[in-house]
């Protein structure tokens, strides 16, 4: 089905691009292959270059990649210098050994760099930065903000303080870009450490003004007030929602470990008395919703295709453990598995499903500077002189 333009109506609900790229974080967190890995930051950077719109917060993906960089490069320092668990018989470099006292056992500093240890670190590594990177894609495809309309009202509080913090790395973004395009138009040099320092000041500066205008914004719609409710309800909803909670880990314990027949039962029984504990204390809050999202088929498919490829990730983990986990021990070269790498791509279904950015891409944009520059010249050039 051909997607439409994304207006207030046919947007895609926030917690649908989530459930999609935890989806995505799910399959990544299920192998070490760095072929799977690279699969998976494929498929999200594919999916955030067709769907992303111009919104400022939506440019934050490319700083979650570099994040990304950054944890690799420094797993990979780790292993150098702090050694690697991992026993190998390749030895790249011997550094000198620092000796420690007999109460840090276990722990070397320098000493013999293998192979081996390296490849472990790099494969570490890039399951962590492919899991930022995911969290990243849902950064930039949906404003966490949105989120707060799907919430029960008894985590609304929570969730507003989970929104807030992570909100703070977009924004963050978005104001040193700002900044460094303000210092190139006035000529002045936009990168290097002095630069850096330069612009450290006004964004510290934008952020504590950002935070008092939110803490008044919040403060004038009433936020952390709570209606009257009757002592049994409220006990009530503590009995349900801890005995919920308990009862899902339990659950979870049983399905992973020797649980026997009980473990699903239990997490379905834990998730009711949950749910049922969070529908009793939304009734303290009294907030109102103001155009609720509306889940329709479109939202259904992403999220269904993130959830789809988690799923066949964890069976796939199931029957070919070693294909999804290549060996350090002895070297060999990663090979990508079929089936594993055929379910990722399910995750490239949003990608022709969801509604498209309201701009449109990048070349339907330069097609249409073009075509408006044609028909504003054109015209005018046969206009006869009167």
């Amino acid at each position: 089905m051909s997607a439409p333009r994304a207006t207030r109506t046919t947007a895609l609900p926030a917690g649908a691009w989530w459930l999609w790229a935890l989806g995505l974080a799910t399959a990544a967190s299920r192998t070490t292959d760095p072929l799977l890995l690279g699969l998976l930051v494929g498929v999200a950077g594919h999916v955030v270059a067709a769907r992303r719109t111009e919104a400022p917060w939506a440019r934050s993906y490319g700083a979650f990649v570099k994040l990304g960089l950054v944890v690799i490069a420094v797993r990979l320092v780790f292993a150098f210098f702090l050694g690697s668990p991992i026993p190998g018989t390749h030895t790249l470099v011997t550094l000198p050994e620092v000796p420690l006292p007999d109460w840090a056992k276990g722990v070397r500093i320098g000493g013999r760099v293998t192979a081996e240890g390296m490849v472990f670190a790099l494969y570490d590594g890039l399951k962590l930065a492919t899991l930022l990177i995911c969290v990243g894609a849902a950064n930039a495809l949906a404003h966490p903000a949105r989120l707060l309309k799907s919430l029960p009202g008894a985590l609304y509080e929570v969730g507003v303080a989970v929104v807030v913090a992570m909100t703070f790395a977009p924004n963050l973004v978005a104001d040193v870009q700002r900044l460094r395009a303000a210092r190139r138009l006035r000529g002045r040099p936009d990168r290097g450490l002095p630069a850096l320092l330069q612009v450290g000041m006004p964004v510290l500066e934008g952020a504590l003004e950002r935070s008092v205008a939110l803490a008044a914004a919040m403060d004038a719609r009433g936020y952390g007030r709570s209606a009257d409710v009757p002592r049994a309800v409220r006990h009530t909803t503590s009995v349900l929602t801890l005995g919920g909670l308990l009862g899902v880990c339990a659950g979870t314990y049983g399905l992973l470990g020797e649980g026997g027949g009980y473990g699903l039962p239990l997490l379905l029984a834990g998730l009711a008395a949950a749910l049922g504990g969070l529908w009793l204390g939304g009734r303290r809050s009294v907030r109102s919703r103001y155009r609720p999202e509306r889940w329709g088929v479109r939202a259904w498919l992403v999220a269904g295709s993130g959830i789809a490829v988690a799923t066949l990730m964890i069976w796939a983990n199931s029957y070919a453990p070693t294909a999804l986990h290549p060996p350090a021990v002895p070297l060999t070269a990663p090979v990508l598995p079929l089936w594993p790498a055929v379910s990722v791509l399910v995750g490239l279904l949003p990608a022709s499903v969801a509604p498209l950015p309201p701009g449109g891409d990048r070349a339907d944009r330069t097609a249409s500077r073009g075509r408006g520059r044609a028909v504003d010249v054109d015209p005018r050039a046969k206009e006869p002189t009167p």
